[in-house]
Order: structure tokens, then sequence, then C-alpha cells
């Protein structure tokens, strides 16, 4: 039986001035239906580029897909047009949730005429009938007063009441699968654990499918049952959360970890800054990597299987 989100020898590029650069090379993702998945790198990654290629949303004049293919529900998505992609797919079966929702809200529109207008494009509905399902909406994503709010502008609204009208108007016409962007980047500690768990309840009522994207291993360990680490746009270590945390084998993947402090009394660890040149054909982390040996520069490591479910694109573990 295959996933039902799978991504396929991902190629992704995009035209430059020094030529054309490829931002990802993602080897095979695997995503189950009622499954949230965590996508794990830091800034420049890839993360949101591969977000925006699952909706086909890269910028046509500068973006090139090379190869690949990303089968959702056993379709090929790269293979639809715009307009099969606006019409049967973004907001009625796959719904993202950008980083930052004072950006992704229009400031000149109330909550509900932004809730409203997706309603009455996706499902055609309006008069009572859009302001019964405004209000509903609003509700399952657990905002209190949902009917004062439908009138407020965003800019009326705190940090995280807006990500959940974020939320709300991701799953309004009822997403089967949801793309959640680093959707509490922006938020405090506090807020951010309201966040993850309503996104982890919302999967659980509605059985949706998750991508969550983060650069926090602690967060997605929280709520993700598989991890996939990112680093310069390729998979370099997949497998089981728990068993990412506790038995992990790239040096990437222990960096990572070892930045989140165990107890308020650890202090932050960084890694120590190694000189090394980058390794053409070689290993993406040579330069970085504590560990690094000669065959890491003679070619580039590719996910191996370590057992059923963890894999890793590192020489160390032979």
């Amino acid at each position: 039986m295959s996933a039902y989100l799978e991504i396929k020898n991902l190629q992704i590029g995009f035209r430059t001035y020094e030529g054309n650069k490829q931002v990802l090379n993602i080897e095979h993702i695997a995503i189950d239906r009622g499954e949230t998945y965590g996508l794990v790198g830091e800034s420049g990654a890839g993360k949101t580029v591969l977000a925006l290629t699952i909706l086909n949303l890269l910028p046509a004049a500068s973006a090139l897909v090379n190869n690949g293919e990303i089968c959702f529900d056993g379709e090929n998505l790269l293979a639809k047009t715009q307009k099969e992609m606006r019409e049967l797919y973004r907001g009625k079966r796959i719904s993202m949730i950008f980083q930052d929702p004072m950006s992704t809200l229009n400031p000149v529109f109330t909550v509900g005429q932004q809730v409203g207008r997706v309603l009455q494009y996706h499902r055609g509905l309006s008069g009572k009938e859009l302001e019964n399902k405004s209000f509903e909406t609003l509700e399952m994503v657990k905002l209190p007063d949902a009917s004062s709010v439908l009138h407020k502008y965003p800019h009326e609204l705190s940090g995280g009441q807006r990500q959940r009208v974020i939320i709300a108007i991701a799953l309004s016409c009822g997403a089967e699968f949801l793309i959640a962007d680093e959707p509490t980047r922006n938020l405090d500690v506090t807020i951010q654990a309201g966040i993850l768990k309503l996104i982890n309840e919302l999967q659980r009522d509605l059985k949706i499918s998750v991508l969550f994207i983060a650069n926090n291993m602690g967060l997605v360990n929280v709520i993700c049952k598989n991890i996939g680490i990112l680093y310069q746009g390729k998979i370099i270590e997949t497998g089981p959360s728990q068993q990412l945390i506790h038995n992990h084998f790239h040096p990437y993947t222990d960096a990572l970890i070892s930045a989140i402090p165990r107890d308020k009394s650890e202090k932050l660890k960084f890694a120590s800054a190694i000189v090394r040149p980058d390794a053409a054909g070689g290993c993406p982390y040579y330069s970085r990597c504590p560990q690094a040996m000669d065959e890491c520069v003679q070619k580039e490591p590719l996910l191996e299987k370590l057992d059923d479910s963890h894999q890793v694109a590192c020489f160390l573990p032979r």
C-alpha cells in the first residue's frame, strides 16, 4: 500500500544571475494517511520551497522542476495544471499555514470577510449559511467569543488569535492534508504550546495528515510520529521521532538535538566552529562535520536503511 503523500527523487532549482542553482534534492519522503510528519532544518535548508512545491506555488519564471514526483493519494501533483490545483486541490484537499499570520491576513478586511471569501469560493455558500459556517469554523479552532472575532480586523487580535484564524481558514473547506510551515515561529512559548496542542487535536479529531515544518527538534518531537532532517535541500536522516532523539547517527542531527536545553540550569550548546572547505561532490555537511573522514570528500552518502524505519545519509554508521 502506497503512502498518502509520497515524494520521489525531487529536484528543484532556481535560475540566478550565477546560473541555475539546485535547492532541493530529496530522494524519498512518505507520509501516511492521518500521520503528522516533522520536517526539521535550519533557515535556508529548503523547507518552505518544498511546501510551495507541493502546492505548485513556486514562481514559474525562476523555479525549475528538474525531476521527481509528488504523489498525493495516487495522483502526481507536479503533472497538474494551475487550474486543476486551484479547483481540485488547494484549499479543498491541501492547505497551508504560513509562518507569519500578520502578512497572510489582509489588514483591510475583517476576519469574517476573509473566512467568508474562502467558503464562498470553494463551497459556494452565501447569506446566513455563510455566516453560520464562518462562526463554526472559528469555533473549531477554539477561539473564545468567535462571534466577536468575526467582526474584528487582524491588528485587533493577538498573535495567537491570528494564528488560530489562519488555521481556521486552512481547514474551512475540509482539507485532508495540512502543511504547517513553522506555525509557532513568532509566538512566545506559552502560546506555542497552545497552537501545538490545537494542531494535534485537529489532526486527531478530523483525521487529517500534517506536514509540520520547523527548525526546532524539541517542537516536532512533541507531536510528530516520524521526522525527516533536511540539510541543504537533502534529507540526511529520517525515522521515528523517539528513535531519532535517542538513537540518531548523523552529526547534524546530533547538533540539532544538542541545542535543546534539557532544563533551566543547562546552557545552550553550540557546535564548535570548524574551518574546512566544502567538499565538491562529497558530503554536503563535510565543512561543518566534527567527525568527517576522507571518504566524505570523495563521494556523497545516500540514504541507507539502518532498519525498517530508520535511514541515514552518512558513512559513520558503517
